[in-house]
């Protein structure tokens, strides 16, 4: 059978660019189920967590890849495996707990029980049940332990950041990322040690590709975001570079803060507003590191799975866990460096309060892709635009350009076309 046939989706898109979204790429079922498959679950490297999460022997979290639940723990010798949360008896998903410790993992259903590797190690009456001198049920004679452990996914760690991929086929880590990407990756997670500062989660009612859209959307943060303007953190005139990988999936917007702190005037945009005050200056306390190398904020979006941010001192990732075509949990990890001063720690926690659900920016990002969905399902024929800078997809040295949308459709047709 071929995927065709498995995934019966007519989508019709305007012309061979990828400037123009048909909406149904965000509202059909089928069409989602397919790209679980071809994004998640086939050939791509997606984000689990950071090794700081799990320091210790034991400890585990329980995470997602796709619609997948999977728990990432670390074994007794300190490597850290990642393996589906379905145990290989019935079917359960036997991890309820986010973090934890643990010798062994047990699904509470018939207490079959693993190894921090995944391996099963034990089956309750497995040689049955004496009574009255015979041996009642147990497992058949040839049923072997190797054989049923949890489906293990391939694993790759870079600078305290964990992936993982069900398909062990999988080209390698660096490869995936590809030169330009993997640049800006070392230049966060350049072998210091993290420490995790917090987390916090929201469910976002709108497809899961358009967070990925929100944060290749450098059009956006001057007009939407009334914090960003006012305060001259993200402008449009701000010294930038937009990057991505030669296939277009992944991206790296780069921006420079200007010196002058808060905006100017700027008449023409009406989310600056020039009598807002902040009660707490220290929002602004802004300090810049050695490992900046220039830029004051750079986001990375790696397809499919996950966000990498630094907005000035605030540092974390932003995990895309898609719900169904029309919602996706979106968890923030919050996290500084083994060598930070508390001052620079309390500083990256006063900043992460521009992120999040309740975040004076991301907050905004939320609502917008709720009522983009409302629209896509109201109008599921039509489609998008995204021309600004016109309908190619390269690189650009400024943010007026809705280019790395286009260069993430250009490989979602690709993929999802094959």
């Amino acid at each position: 059978m071929t995927a065709q046939n498995v995934f019966p989706i007519a989508l019709q898109w305007e012309s061979d660019k990828s400037s123009r979204i048909p909406f149904m790429a965000y509202t059909d079922e089928a069409l989602n189920k397919k790209e679980l498959q071809r994004f998640f679950y086939e050939k791509h490297w997606c984000y689990v967590g950071l090794e700081a999460e799990i320091p210790n022997p034991g400890d585990f979290k329980r995470t997602a890849v796709g619609e997948r639940s999977v728990v990432m723990s670390r074994d007794e010798e300190g490597v850290i495996h990642v393996f589906e949360n379905v145990c290989a008896h019935r079917g359960m998903q036997f991890c309820r707990e986010r973090h934890g410790n643990r010798k062994e993992f047990v699904c509470p259903y018939h207490q079959w029980n693993y190894t921090l590797k995944g391996d099963l190690q034990g089956v309750p009456f497995r040689r049955g049940v004496k009574q009255d001198g015979k041996v009642n049920g147990g497992m058949p004679a040839d049923f072997k332990t190797e054989d049923h452990g949890l489906t293990k996914l391939k694993v790759a760690s870079r600078g305290g950041v964990v992936f993982a991929s069900f398909d062990h086929e999988i080209e390698s880590l660096e490869d995936f990322l590809g030169p330009d990407i993997l640049h800006y990756f070392d230049r966060l997670f350049d072998g210091r040690k993290l420490t995790i500062l917090g987390y916090s989660r929201q469910r976002i009612p709108g497809n899961w590709k358009l967070m990925q859209e929100n944060i290749k959307d450098p059009y956006h943060p001057g007009l939407l975001h009334t914090w960003f303007v006012t305060f001259g953190l993200w402008r449009a005139d701000n010294k930038s570079e937009l990057k991505m990988d030669a296939h277009g999936r992944h991206a790296a917007m780069i921006s420079t803060r200007g010196t002058g702190g808060k905006a100017a005037q700027v008449t023409q945009v009406s989310s600056f507003k020039e009598s807002m005050q902040l009660k707490d200056p220290r929002f602004l306390d802004i300090v810049p590191e050695d490992w900046w190398k220039g830029p004051t904020a750079v986001l990375m979006t790696l397809f499919p799975s996950v966000i990498l941010q630094q907005q000035v001192n605030s540092v974390s990732t932003r995990h895309i866990q898609p719900v169904g075509h029309d919602a996706f949990d979106f968890v923030w990890t919050h996290f500084g460096f083994e060598e930070d001063t508390e001052e620079m720690t309390q500083r990256r926690l006063r900043q992460a309060n521009l992120f999040g659900p309740a975040g004076f920016v991301s907050a905004d990002d939320g609502e917008v892709i709720e009522f983009s969905q409302q629209g896509f399902e109201q109008k599921p024929f039509h489609r998008t635009l995204a021309e600004l800078g016109g309908r190619e997809v390269e690189n650009t040295d400024h943010m007026v350009t809705e280019t790395l949308i286009r260069g993430m459709y250009r490989y979602w047709r690709e993929v999802m076309d094959a």
